[in-house]
């Protein structure tokens, strides 16, 4: 970690937000005051030697706190007329223009240089302002000469038909000099040098090339809900962004959640609701804000890996998005087309969207969004995310899963139950803190089944997802920073803001924290000691960085077959015959084919339906009315259990033993059960299982999660199967 990077952000960020704060920009000023505070605490992390920093971080969030009247009863700027918006689309085509043609796509230079010279004539005939007029037809004049220039170019067809380099853009071929681009922002000319196509991210070897089984596999797998997503691809860097009118989804908009519908008033573009529309301001873990939408694990996964990029300055967020500019960040698009990498089913995938989002009738937006109304890159990588789920009305997933495809990170889950016997919380501390400030993983942890006055005591939200911000280490006493992705409602209990008791000004000054400005703002960020975690919390997600694994040896790969016979444990809507595995691993290991040892499959269809949709053990009076079906093994030998059910359900099983056979060398149990709850699917498989009769009870997660479900019971002996209830 760079703790002077961190020390030059907040000067940057302190900077900016008193000049928006002098020029009366307050809802501007309070955003970059906070960004401000909290690269501070960052940097004092990091081991910033830098004097007075809490009392800086105070000074900036009591100023944040004397403006809060201020942005309230502040006006916002008015939004930009249809001609503006129109303008800052065709300056948009002639810079897309400008870097087809140093890159010597001259067709493509052409055509977009004649569509911005339209769009300025038809604007500039609609408005009757003049200094709006003036840089119309600036534009236009610009991009006329250039691609008049091109089309005279008496070298053009050699070019392209002999394949040379491409030539320097140069303003002589249009007879005079080239005029220079200063419409909007920053200086624009043609005499910029050509910069290098950026090289593609992602977390797969380079120049990695697949077998014609994992073509066909790739080929199977790509259509996920219906749409097609190819793999992302070196081409895709070409992707056309510059449309002269607003680009829409051919897909068309998302479905909306049943909380979104309620209070649903329409769909609007940025420069409807933005007064300054702007990719990225800061990328701030702090300002992310979920909304109605039930994806508290992406947000949390956004969240940390928001705080990753700020804290080791590298882009894992940021280089996901397109367009992008020449130093390969981010930028707004006035011609409204976005697309995200996300890495799904195994390999990154390209998504196409456009920027509607939808809105409320008080124009409140109804996804995720930054606490900046002008910043984007937080609502398009979620509706990014949601179109590929199948729509904001998402049912929720992991955090595994979620950063898996923002990252391609390598997931893993660490159960905290009490009947996980694995877990050791010192041996998982002392991992999670070395990993941590190394770098090499991002974390999330989730909270279990608890009551509503639980909840409520506690300061926590039932089975949901909160990001690992940060994790320390203070004269034996452990702590971890979380994230509700809710930005509000933190922690009551021990080192809560509000604990008078535990609190040492040692400690306090360790950790950068004042409880008093904590209490002046929930933003739902908080510390939690290690042991309360272990006692709240339900799991703990870790993403590991796929570098880890590379530099030790070559990753494993092969495509498997289902045969008729066969159990492959995957499971998805469709049911893939074939598919691809990838194993990493910081040892070595032999990766081989085995033979299915499972001679007899019994399947029974099942429905969770009324009382029978009783939900796990801790919901001890509807339990009980689970479906519970019984076998009976004529043999010992091995067992495969599967569970299939919805896909927005977890759903899990328990196996109780009712009798078994006489044979003394038989190992028996009170009871098994197939582990933690997962969507869809869990499976339990015994290596050995005397001979006997059985019950088992499938179960979801929550009670009154009706819906089918499919148990399959695979063995080496005949296996009898009948519902007791």
């Amino acid at each position: 970690m760079d703790c002077t990077a961190l020390e030059h952000d907040a000067v940057k960020f302190a900077k900016t937000a008193v000049t928006y704060d002098q020029n009366g920009k307050y809802n501007e000023a309070v955003f970059y005051y906070k960004e401000a505070a909290q690269a501070l605490l960052y940097a004092a992390m990091a081991g910033s030697k830098l004097e007075g920093i809490q009392n800086k971080v105070s000074e900036y969030l009591d100023r944040v706190q004397a403006l809060h009247g201020a942005v309230q009863a502040q006006k916002s700027d008015p939004l930009k007329s249809r001609q503006q918006v129109d303008l800052e689309r065709a300056h948009f085509l002639v810079t897309q223009a400008f870097e087809e043609d140093e890159k010597g796509n001259l067709d493509e230079a052409i055509e977009l240089y004649t569509q911005a010279v339209e769009l300025c004539i038809q604007t500039s005939n609609e408005t009757t302002d003049q200094v709006l007029q003036n840089k119309l037809k600036q534009l236009a004049r610009q991009a006329l000469d250039r691609a008049e220039g091109l089309k005279a170019a008496p070298a053009q067809s050699s070019d392209r038909a002999g394949g040379s380099a491409p030539r320097p853009v140069s303003g002589g071929s249009s007879g005079g000099p080239v005029r220079q681009f200063f419409p909007l922002g920053p200086d624009f000319s043609l005499h910029d040098k050509p910069q290098p196509m950026r090289a593609v991210q992602s977390c797969e070897p380079q120049g990695q090339k697949y077998t014609a089984d994992e073509i066909q596999v790739l080929r199977t797998t790509s259509t996920i809900n219906g749409i097609p997503y190819v793999p992302f691809m070196s081409v895709d860097l070409k992707e056309r962004f510059a449309f002269p009118v607003p680009f829409s989804d051919k897909v068309g908009k998302l479905a909306l959640s049943p909380k979104q519908k309620a209070i649903f008033s329409r769909w609007v573009r940025p420069d409807e609701f933005c007064t300054n529309p702007t990719m990225i301001m800061s990328v701030s873990s702090f300002s992310i804000k979920q909304t109605v939408v039930s994806d508290c694990s992406f947000v949390a996964s956004l969240a940390i890996s928001a705080a990753y990029e700020r804290r080791y300055n590298k882009k894992l967020i940021t280089s996901i998005i397109y367009p992008q500019n020449r130093k390969g960040e981010p930028e707004y698009n006035p011609c409204g087309k976005y697309m995200v990498k996300l890495h799904i089913n195994g390999v990154s995938r390209k998504v196409i969207i456009d920027d509607y989002l939808p809105v409320d009738r008080n124009g409140e937006l109804l996804c995720s969004y930054s606490s900046n109304r002008n910043e984007l890159w937080v609502s398009l990588i979620e509706k990014a995310y949601m179109k590929v789920m199948g729509g904001y009305d998402f049912p929720g997933s992991n955090s595994n899963i979620d950063l898996h495809a923002l990252t391609g990170w390598i997931p893993e889950r660490i159960a905290m139950h009490s009947d996980n016997h694995s877990f050791s919380k010192d041996g998982t501390f002392r991992m999670l803190y070395q990993r941590f400030h190394r770098g090499d993983v991002l974390i999330t942890t989730a909270t279990g089944v608890m009551t509503e006055e639980e909840g409520e005591r506690w300061g926590l939200v039932p089975t949901h997802a909160y990001a690992v911000l940060d994790i320390r280490e203070y004269k034996g006493m452990r702590f971890l920073q979380l994230k509700n992705p809710w930005s509000h409602l933190r922690w009551k209990g021990r080192y809560s803001e509000r604990d008078e008791k535990n609190w040492t000004p040692e400690l306090l000054k360790y950790l950068n924290f004042d409880p008093k400005t904590a209490q002046k703002f929930d933003n739902g960020v908080f510390w939690i000691a290690w042991e309360d975690l272990c006692q709240y919390y339900d799991v703990i997600y870790l993403s590991w960085n796929p570098a880890l694994f590379k530099e030790s040896f070559c990753i494993h790969r092969m495509t498997l077959h289902k045969t008729k016979n066969s159990s492959l444990l995957l499971f998805t809507k469709t049911m893939e015959r074939r598919c691809i595995i990838q194993v990493y691993s910081v040892c070595k290991f032999n990766f081989s084919k085995i033979s299915n040892p499972f001679t007899h499959v019994k399947r029974i269809n099942g429905q969770w339906k009324g009382a029978s949709a009783g939900g796990c053990g801790n919901y001890k009076d509807s339990y009980k009315h689970n479906p519970i079906y019984q076998i009976n093994l004529e043999r010992s030998g091995p067992l495969l259990i599967e569970l299939r059910g919805s896909r927005q359900y977890s759903v899990g099983f328990e196996m109780v033993t009712v009798s078994t056979s006489s044979d003394p060398g038989a190992a028996g149990f009170n009871k098994k059960n197939s582990g933690d709850y997962r969507c869809g699917f869990c499976y339990m498989e015994l290596d050995h299982v005397p001979a006997g009769i059985y019950n088992v009870i499938p179960t979801t997660f929550l009670p009154k999660q009706e819906g089918p479900f499919f148990l399959d019971f695979s063995t080496t002996s005949p296996v009898k199967v009948s519902q007791l209830q």
